[in-house]
């Protein structure tokens, strides 16, 4: 049953937003009691945590076998990150969108175990930049936050746009960010 409120939450919180979505309607849609809400969940705002937990670990696990593979190069290893990010999409787009929106509806006590989360797997990619910048991979003259937050930017915003049923598939996506990261978009001319 706690899975069934968390997969109906997940879908209302998609389609209407965090706030909007009242408890009476998850129920409703269930078919259960408040009582049975109550029972696995304090409030709206466990079960928000619960969702965020959910994805960020998802997302920490996967990374950390990715970066505990000792047959992938400092480029491989961001390829592997980035297709594991945006093949993400195809099952989990609704966790991710509710994730990056819906955050700023935590209280301060339900946040920090998040934020915590969220920066580690930042951390943790920047480690790989700053990997692959010693050992002559990427291009030493580039700032290593900066060129974290950007592969960041660009793979994160992919939950809203991105449909990997459709013109490209998330391999095909991720040799595009790829190549613009590591070379660019001007013409060799």
């Amino acid at each position: 049953m706690k899975q069934e409120i968390i997969q109906t939450s997940i879908h209302l919180f998609d389609k209407k937003g965090f706030t909007e979505t009242s408890l009476q309607e998850i129920v409703e849609e269930i078919g259960v009691t408040k009582g049975t809400f109550y029972y696995y969940f304090k409030n709206k705002q466990e079960l928000l945590t619960d969702i965020h937990l959910d994805f960020i670990e998802f997302l920490l696990g996967n990374q950390q076998k990715i970066l505990n593979d000792t047959q992938q190069d400092s480029k491989d290893k961001l390829h592997s990150m980035i297709f594991m990010v945006l093949d993400s999409i195809k099952y989990r787009k609704k966790s991710a969108r509710i994730f990056f929106r819906e955050m700023r509806n935590l209280g301060p006590d339900y946040l920090e175990q998040i934020v915590e989360k969220r920066d580690q797997f930042r951390v943790n990619l920047q480690q790989l930049v700053e990997e692959g910048i010693e050992k002559g991979d990427f291009q030493s003259s580039l700032d290593p936050n900066m060129v974290t937050r950007g592969i960041l930017g660009m793979t994160n915003w992919s939950y809203y746009w991105f449909d990997p049923d459709r013109e490209v598939s998330a391999e095909e996506l991720t040799n595009i960010y790829l190549s613009m990261i590591l070379n660019g978009i001007s013409s060799k001319e």
